[in-house]
């Protein structure tokens, strides 16, 4: 069976990189350590030659001869050169290596056992080539010259030495350079076993690193398609990375949202459902009666009648209700806002309930003798002091009372709406808000009404970037608020 890979997915496209990383890596290892060492070398002891080959000049200006050779063995035991001081005839040879020394130079052989005469110099064939490069070189030169091998070379560097009062002298510095070649060999058996075991590892390395990115990935994939599928308050597990774990999160909350707003959306269904059934059910059963029983008595006709009319003002509300939270959700509605006196707003707004006063026994006390003006749009906050005053009427307690209180409070003015009923638990303060949402209030409402006045308010403050929220204690009673901009007149 022919394996399908994926060369998209994240595992596949990790191993590629760890995979390009460690040949990129082991490729610039083999071109550093074996390619340019030999130039590197070559470079470096060149550099490290004239800088020997100054040290010796500066000491044999400022040294007395002892010194100077004393410098000259010192420099020799050093470092990795063979230095030869001669007379400036070459007859007189002051410093050279030791017999021995130079037999295990690199290159050369001679013979240790046969007394070298004095001026007698190893290097011989070697000097005289150096010595024609430095008649053309003004005194002294730099030359790379063949040892005995022919692939192997030497670093060789001449000069004549003089100073006041001092015999010239010439110095000899031979550098071999072929000693690098070993070491490439030896750093290549190396590099293969540091090549092949860097590849094992990146091999690894990829798969493990990829294995752990994906499978947590992989689970929130799954989770996902669950979700897609209406299996909600799925919890999604993030793995071992801050970006998979805040994704999970993220996605954990989106699923509980989803389970609330699923929740509502069934909710809304049968309480509208509900609401529309009951006066439709109360429409068809009086237009029935009328036509059956009361068409001919105008009294019980107009009586069932004025419950058809009620039961459709009814529908009437329940639909403009729904159609102004849409519209408000919908963020396709503008606030026409205008300068006005909130105080003188609600008591007009009051006044519409007067009836209820003289027919019911409802009190409304208003306390707001002073003049507030806010900028806002005046029919949607009328709209939030009727639904706040007909929520109060619903929940009032016993004593019928209402308060409605304007304070100032630094630049703002608060409206509060207070009943005493049975108050509302803390734990259900902020679904209050909530489209149909019902409290687990056993006490009787006053009055019923569509289940929406409050999400209306909410939605029309929020548009208004107005704060608002509710205090209420159990068994005492609601305070509704809401505060404006107050504008100074």
């Amino acid at each position: 069976m022919k394996l399908k890979i994926d060369r998209n997915s994240i595992k596949f496209k990790t191993f590629l990189y760890f995979m390009v990383f460690a040949v990129t890596l082991m490729a610039a290892l083999w071109i550093l350590q074996v390619v340019l060492l030999n130039n590197f070398y070559g470079t470096m002891k060149t550099a490290q030659t004239k800088e020997v080959a100054s040290e010796i000049e500066r000491s044999f200006k400022h040294n007395e001869s002892d010194r100077f050779l004393d410098k000259v063995s010192q420099i020799s035991e050093s470092y990795d050169m063979y230095i030869y001081v001669v007379s400036y005839d070459g007859k007189t040879t002051y410093y050279q290596p030791s017999a021995s020394d130079v037999a295990q130079a690199p290159g050369f052989e001679t013979d240790t056992s046969q007394e070298t005469a004095p001026g007698e110099m190893q290097y011989a064939s070697k000097i005289q080539t150096l010595n024609e490069h430095m008649m053309r070189g003004n005194g002294s030169a730099y030359v790379k010259i063949k040892g005995v091998d022919a692939s192997q070379e030497i670093l060789a560097y001449g000069s004549v030495l003089s100073a006041k009062n001092k015999d010239p002298m010439i110095v000899y510095i031979f550098s071999p350079l072929w000693p690098v070649s070993s070491t490439i060999k030896i750093l290549t058996n190396q590099l293969i076993y540091v090549t092949i075991i860097s590849i094992i590892l990146a091999i690894l390395i990829s798969l493990y690193l990829s294995t752990r990115i994906t499978r947590p990935i992989r689970k929130i994939n799954t989770s996902a398609k669950s979700l897609a599928e209406g299996n909600y308050g799925i919890v999604f597990q993030g793995g071992h990375y801050t970006e998979l774990v805040d994704l999970a999160d993220t996605l954990t909350g989106a699923s509980i949202e989803l389970e609330k707003s699923d929740m509502m959306q069934k909710d809304l269904i049968a309480n509208v459902s509900h609401d529309l059934k009951t006066p439709l059910t109360m429409i068809k059963s009086y237009a029935e009666m009328i036509r059956d029983l009361s068409g001919d008595n105008p009294e019980k006709r107009n009586e069932h009648l004025k419950v058809i009319i009620d039961e459709a003002d009814r529908l009437n509300v329940l639909v403009n209700d729904l159609l102004a939270i849409s519209r408000l959700q919908s963020g396709k509605l503008t606030l026409e806002k205008s300068e006005f006196n909130l105080t003188d707003t609600i008591d007009n707004v009051l006044k519409t309930y007067r009836i209820m006063e003289l027919e019911e026994g409802y009190t409304f006390e208003f306390n707001g003798d002073t003049a507030y003006y806010v900028d806002a749009d005046e029919e949607k906050i009328k709209q939030v002091i009727t639904n706040l005053l007909t929520n109060a009427i619903k929940f009032c307690g016993e004593d019928k009372l209402i308060k409605i209180t304007l304070k100032k409070r630094g630049k703002y003015v608060t409206c509060h709406v207070e009943d005493h009923g049975p108050g509302i638990a803390p734990e259900e303060i902020e679904h209050i808000w909530d489209r149909y949402y019902r409290s687990s209030s056993n006490m009787k409402r006053e009055k019923e009404g569509t289940g929406l006045g409050l999400s209306i308010c909410k939605e029309i403050l929020t548009l208004h970037k107005a704060r608002f929220g509710i205090d209420s204690i159990l068994g005492e009673g609601s305070d509704f608020w809401f505060e404006l901009e107050c504008i100074k007149k």
